[in-house]
């Protein structure tokens, strides 16, 4: 039987399919390769039109099943775009003296930040930052004598709208999910070494409309932006000197330049736009430059302030507009840190005969960490292009582990980038509800044992006694004077 993997990013721009297959010795063979323009139907990351966008999805994976000549039973999912960003929340729970702390705890304070309610907001994950054991800082407090457990977590907020959208697109187009994943995480896992991660960095994803923004401290991610601006705002920039948008981005390819030298600009130059018309090289130079600013002040802005003096790793950028000439000068020049690393690709070894994989241009790092983050074979049967329904068919295969240490969504570690699709969530309600449920009885039934030990006591008490036999003792009497 077939055996590969099948990952769909929604880019700020584009919607790309990609499938594979885990070699033994490690390194992954690109199979497949998809992409759609998403133009009219996402903006920034983020779906706004359910049903072009589920038009988009079928003809990504009609193209890929083409080319695999097998069905795809589901897929890999990266959520991402404008909106997501990163919140702090504390949960402390007070405890008796000389309580040690248990993995219950740890997992009823992970539970109580998991049910915070935000205002239109959905929790697509939480990382897991310290724990404050009464005055002490722990990662992993489980054993400790303690009377006061703080947990300390970062929550990652997506719009509840756009979750129900992305997965509206998917059953309207017939999709199964196999994970859904978090796209700056899985990244992130996918470009940055231990070293960076540890020592302190600011990864920067420098999209065509959004631009994400990971800061990581001690291997845990502190901070999580997505800023609605990219290089499409260069491009739209450099169109106000009367283009369109495609000469537009031809210039900035050609001529574009994050920083330039003032001695180094000719003011006599000028820069074709086509066969007739041309700008002046200084003009142009100052509108690429105004707007590349403005992104990488935004960006460092992002960074809080706690760690920008703890950025051993420096600054990672990855994403198309990382091409931008001379990037990384003006990333030193505003933010001051010398240490700058351009990612042109994962650290996984890739095998593929793409030109898309091939460019190695930083623009599909994102799609290649989803791809390494799936372990469930997502093929079916062999490709019938009579089949009306992407999944008809009884001879569709079940999908099934390629390894053997994948793990399910109720023991899923936090802050891994795992995002709950709908039918998870529903069980993980259901579940919730049947352990409230059953806390409850055993309330009830302690609450009435202890009624029932109480009404023993009482009536065992001395008072009840000397009640008893001054009844006894009356009723004697009486006996004895009749």
């Amino acid at each position: 039987m077939a055996e590969f993997i099948v990952a769909i990013e929604l880019g700020s721009s584009k919607i790309m399919g990609i499938a594979g297959k885990k070699n033994l010795d490690g390194s992954i063979s690109v199979l497949a390769v998809a992409k759609e323009d998403a133009s009219q139907c996402i903006r920034k990351g983020v779906v706004y039109n359910i049903d072009k966008t589920g038009q988009c999805l079928t003809n990504i994976i009609n193209k890929l099943k083409k080319q695999l000549k097998f069905d795809i039973s589901q897929v890999y999912v990266g959520v991402g775009g404008q909106s997501i960003r990163s919140v702090r929340n504390v949960i402390v729970k007070d405890l008796p003296a000389d309580t040690i702390i248990t993995s219950d705890m740890i997992n009823e304070l992970m539970d109580a930040n998991r049910n915070m309610a935000y205002p239109d907001q959905e929790i697509l994950d939480a990382a897991t930052q310290e724990y404050k054991v009464d005055s002490q800082y722990s990662l992993d407090p489980v054993g400790i004598k303690a009377t006061r457990l703080e947990g300390n977590f970062l929550n990652i907020l997506w719009r509840k709208s756009f979750y129900n959208n992305l997965n509206s697109c998917f059953e309207k187009a017939g999709i199964a999910i196999a994970e859904m994943y978090l796209a700056p995480l899985a990244l992130a896992d996918g470009v940055l070494s231990e070293a960076e991660k540890r020592g302190g960095c600011v990864l920067v994803d420098l999209g065509a409309d959004t631009t994400t923004v990971s800061v990581y401290y001690k291997n845990i991610l502190r901070h999580l932006a997505v800023i609605p601006l990219g290089g499409n705002n260069i491009n739209k920039d450099i169109a106000s000197l009367q283009m369109e948008d495609k000469e537009a981005e031809a210039m900035k390819l050609k001529y574009g330049s994050a920083f330039t030298d003032n001695n180094d600009i000719d003011n006599n130059l000028k820069y074709s736009i086509d066969a007739e018309r041309t700008v002046d090289s200084r003009k142009f130079i100052e509108i690429v430059e105004a707007r590349a600013g403005e992104i990488i002040e935004n960006v460092w802005y992002q960074v809080p302030s706690e760690y920008t003096d703890k950025l051993l790793g420096g600054i990672i950028l990855t994403g198309g507009g990382m091409n931008l000439k001379n990037i990384e000068r003006l990333v030193r020049n505003v933010t001051r840190i010398e240490k700058i690393r351009k990612a042109k690709f994962v650290t996984q070894t890739i095998t593929s005969s793409h030109a898309e994989i091939t460019a190695q241009n930083g623009e599909t790092n994102t799609i290649l960490g989803l791809l390494a983050k799936g372990d469930m074979n997502c093929a079916g049967a062999a490709y019938n292009p009579a089949a009306n329904n992407l999944f008809e068919g009884k001879d569709v295969a079940v999908a099934h582990p390629i390894e053997t240490t994948t793990t399910n969504s109720n023991t899923r570690p936090q802050g891994q980038g795992f995002v709950p699709t709908p039918e998870e969530k529903r069980k993980a309600e259901e579940e919730r509800r049947k352990r409230e449920e059953e806390e409850r009885k055993l309330r009830e039934e302690e609450e009435a044992r202890e009624r029932e030990r109480e009404e023993e006591k009482r009536r065992n008490s001395f008072w009840n006694k000397f009640v008893r036999k001054a009844k006894e003792f009356g009723g004697k009497m009486l006996e004895d004077e009749e």
